[in-house]
């Protein structure tokens, strides 16, 4: 579980609001759009960036 304050986790979704309303329905343009939301999505839910060096807690690796 994440440990972010309700006022950072609704930034950040409405961080993603923002970017989703960017979206063209190209996959190829909407490829580093579509990174950022799932980068952000993984900071709300708490699971680590694949180039995070940090150990996962919830996968264990």
């Amino acid at each position: 579980m994440s440990d972010l304050s309700q006022e950072v986790k609704s930034e950040l979704e409405e961080q993603i609001k923002t970017l989703e309303s960017q979206l063209t329905g190209n996959l190829f343009d909407d490829m580093d759009i579509k990174d950022q939301i799932h980068n952000i999505k993984m900071k709300i839910n708490g699971v680590k960036p694949v180039s995070s060096t940090f150990e996962c807690v919830g996968c264990g690796s």
